[in-house]
C-alpha cells in the first residue's frame, strides 16, 4: 500500500506554507498519498487541534503518519515529538495537540532533534515534515530520537455532578455550523440548561422547527447545542467554557 501522510495545520491555504510541507514530503516519498485534513484550525488554537486529532487519528489505516502543526511555541524550548501509537505515527509539537495518541496504551514517544539550519519559525517544514517522511519510508521510531518520558497531555474537562443530581459541564468547542459541542454525555436523553434556556435533547435536527434551539447527541457521543437551520453559538453567544447543565427527562 502507498504510504499515507495526513496534514492538520492552522496555516490556511493562501500563503504557500502548506505547499512547502508537501514539497518536502513528496520529494522524500514520491509515491505518498498526502491527505489534507484541514488547514483551517484557528491560528494557534491548540485545543481545537487536539479535539480534531481525537476524532480522526484512529480512523485512518494502520501505518498512517499524521502531521499536526499548530505550534504557537515554535522555536522555543518546547520539544518536537514523534509518537507511535496503535500502529500509527504522529509528529508535532509538545504542546498537547498529540494528546489523544499519547493517552492510548502502549504509545511510545521520542524527541526529534532540530537541525541547526532549521527556521525558528517553521518547524513544520524543517523538522516535522522530514520526520514524517522518514516514518512513512519505514524508519523505526527509535531511530529518530531519544525516548521522551514526559510529554504534555491535555484532557477534555470532566463534567461534575451537582448536589441536586444535575450534571454540570461546559462548551468545549464550536464547529463551523455554530453547534456548541459540550463535554456532557446523555445516553438516555434529557434536557439541558444553557444561557438561561431550558433546551430539549432530540434525536435529529428534523425533530425541531426551523430556528429552534435544541440539544442533539453528536457523532462523538457528546451533547451539542444546536439551532435548526441556524447557528446556536451566534444566536445564544456561546463560546468555549460556557456552562451547560444536563437534567433528566421530565417525568
Amino acid at each position: 500500500m502507498r504510504p499515507i501522510i495526513t496534514l492538520l495545520t492552522d496555516f490556511g491555504t493562501a500563503d504557500g506554507y502548506v505547499a512547502e510541507l508537501k514539497g518536502v514530503l513528496l520529494s522524500a516519498v514520491p509515491d505518498a498519498t498526502v491527505v489534507d485534513l484541514s488547514h483551517d484550525v484557528p491560528p494557534q488554537d491548540v485545543e481545537c487541534a487536539r479535539l480534531a486529532v481525537a476524532r480522526y487519528w484512529r480512523r485512518f489505516p494502520v501505518g498512517t503518519v499524521h502531521v499536526v502543526v499548530v505550534d504557537p511555541g515554535v522555536g522555543s524550548a518546547r520539544a518536537a515529538l514523534a509518537v507511535r501509537s496503535d500502529d500509527r505515527c504522529l509528529v508535532g509539537p509538545d504542546n498537547g495537540v498529540l494528546s489523544p495518541s499519547l493517552l492510548a496504551a502502549g504509545s511510545r514517544v521520542v524527541s526529534l532533534s532540530v537541525p541547526q539550519m532549521a527556521s525558528a519559525t517553521f518547524h513544520g517544514r524543517d523538522v516535522f515534515a522530514p520526520a514524517a517522511a522518514s516514518l512513512a519510508l519505514g524508519t523505526p521510531l527509535d531511530a529518530l530520537g531519544a525516548a521522551f518520558l514526559d510529554p504534555l497531555i491535555l484532557r477534555t474537562p470532566e463534567a461534575r455532578r451537582a448536589p441536586d443530581g444535575a450534571i454540570v459541564g461546559e462548551v468545549i468547542a464550536v464547529d463551523r455550523f455554530g453547534n456548541a459541542i459540550t463535554n456532557l454525555l446523555a445516553p438516555r436523553g434529557g434536557r439541558i440548561q444553557v444561557g438561561g434556556r431550558d433546551v430539549p435533547i432530540v434525536r435529529t435536527y428534523t425533530d425541531a422547527a426551523a430556528g429552534d434551539i435544541i440539544g442533539v447527541i453528536g457523532s462523538s457521543g457528546f451533547v451539542e447545542v444546536a439551532q435548526r437551520e441556524g447557528s446556536a453559538a451566534r444566536t445564544m453567544e456561546l463560546a468555549r467554557g460556557t456552562p451547560v447543565t444536563l437534567r433528566a427527562p421530565r417525568a
